[in-house]
């Protein structure tokens, strides 16, 4: 971005990012999928968990690079910085499968988790080459998933995920096929492994 003086777009369009960021999508869909996967609020509980190692955790290393300079802001606008961020991020969601399956936590938990974990890889395979929108992939993988696990009227939630590509873009973050590239893989991995 450059140094002027935001304008009113660009105002909404921070707001928009910073509102439906991964963390924050992550933790109000796994709650979601945990409590559709368990029938009662025990759901919750690794809903939270899920949350916390695909969401909440990773949201912690980016602040704590941050805070040591290694990166200016969350969004970590380079790609070539962003390969430690995928591998922190499959770690701690593997580590949380590993501890759900260990607690004996339901199916689509695990599979969602699973999904997660996959469009994970295929963010970090295209990283190297090309710059993709790990927003866009996560505010539509959680979409997609809600949908599968809910009930399919959850794709009217697209439209948040349609504000969250607006506002990469606005940001110039992201490009248009960025940001279409970032949705339509988080929609095709996530919700694909559900469906097993």
């Amino acid at each position: 971005m450059t140094d002027t003086p935001p304008t009113p777009t660009t105002k909404v369009a921070r707001i928009v990012t910073d509102v439906l960021q991964p963390r924050n999508a992550l933790l109000v869909g796994m709650l979601g999928i945990g409590l559709a996967a368990a029938g009662d609020w025990t759901g919750l509980l690794w809903g939270f968990l899920g949350a916390l190692c695909a969401g909440l955790i990773p949201a912690g290393y980016i602040e704590w690079e941050r805070k040591r300079g290694t990166w200016g802001d969350r969004h970590v606008v380079d790609r070539t910085q962003r390969a430690p961020i995928f591998f922190v991020i499959l770690g701690s969601i593997g580590t949380g499968s590993v501890v759900m399956v260990l607690g004996g936590a339901p199916k689509p938990i695990l599979v969602a988790m699973l999904g997660l974990w996959v469009m994970t890889v295929g963010l970090l395979t295209v990283n190297t080459v090309w710059k993709i929108s790990v927003d866009a992939a996560v505010a539509s993988g959680v979409v997609a998933l809600l949908a599968v696990v809910h009930s399919p009227w959850w794709l009217l939630a697209y439209t948040l995920t349609a504000a969250m590509c607006w506002s990469r873009v606005a940001l110039t973050y992201h490009t248009v096929a960025q940001t279409i590239a970032g949705a339509a893989l988080g929609a095709c991995t996530t919700a694909a492994f559900l469906f097993t």
